[in-house]
């Protein structure tokens, strides 16, 4: 939760640095379409564990809540927090903007303890639970996943259409698609993409 807030803390310094308006840009939640239909779909993988009743006592509730955790830490840390770092780093691999590039490069190493972290979390309570990692299951996290990509790469290609310095949009779309193979690799799904980064 401290680096999350250190991560709020640098976004609005960013912002400031660059004479942006925080406020506009979080607004983006709700007047970019391609961003809104990201944000929605978040909310909508974990209302379980928001839920004070909530509890995993069933094979279903421990799906569930399996579900929640892949759906923030495979998919939003993993997927779409690593994706919206790609623009930034491209340019910092340039000479670009190179403060605000190193700001995200401190963003990704606590992102990727986080993602670490949930991943490893997520192998144990299905190596815990065995019973819960069915044919179906599995198809259903790797749904959820190819939902994600869809949505990512929309977004990619409203933010930037014609690409930016040192990555085209394709570059971007191959990209997502690579690290969701590398996601579903990690908690034992087989890759879908077989993309090259």
């Amino acid at each position: 939760a401290y680096e999350e807030a250190v991560h709020t803390d640098t976004f609005i310094y960013c912002c400031d640095s660059l004479g942006l308006d925080p406020d506009e840009i979080y607004k983006m939640y709700e007047t970019v379409p391609s961003i809104k239909a990201k944000d929605d779909f978040v909310v909508n993988l974990t209302k379980s564990i928001l839920d004070p009743n909530f509890e995993t006592n069933t094979t279903e509730n421990i799906q569930r809540f399996l579900h929640d955790l892949i759906g923030f830490y495979v998919i939003m840390e993993g997927i779409f927090f690593y994706a919206g770092f790609a623009m930034m780093l491209s340019l910092r691999r340039h000479n670009k903007m190179v403060g605000v590039g190193q700001q995200f490069e401190y963003i990704m190493r606590d992102e990727s303890i986080h993602l670490a972290f949930g991943c490893d979390l997520i192998n144990t309570i299905k190596s815990e639970n065995p019973e819960i990692w069915t044919a179906e299951f599995k198809a259903e996290v790797t749904e959820l996943i190819k939902k994600a990509v869809e949505l990512e790469i929309n977004y990619a290609l409203d933010a930037c259409p014609n690409g930016l310095l040192g990555i085209t949009s394709q570059q971007f779309v191959d990209y997502v698609k690579h690290i969701a193979d590398r996601r579903l690799e990690r908690i034992g799904l087989d890759k879908v993409y077989a993309a090259e980064n």
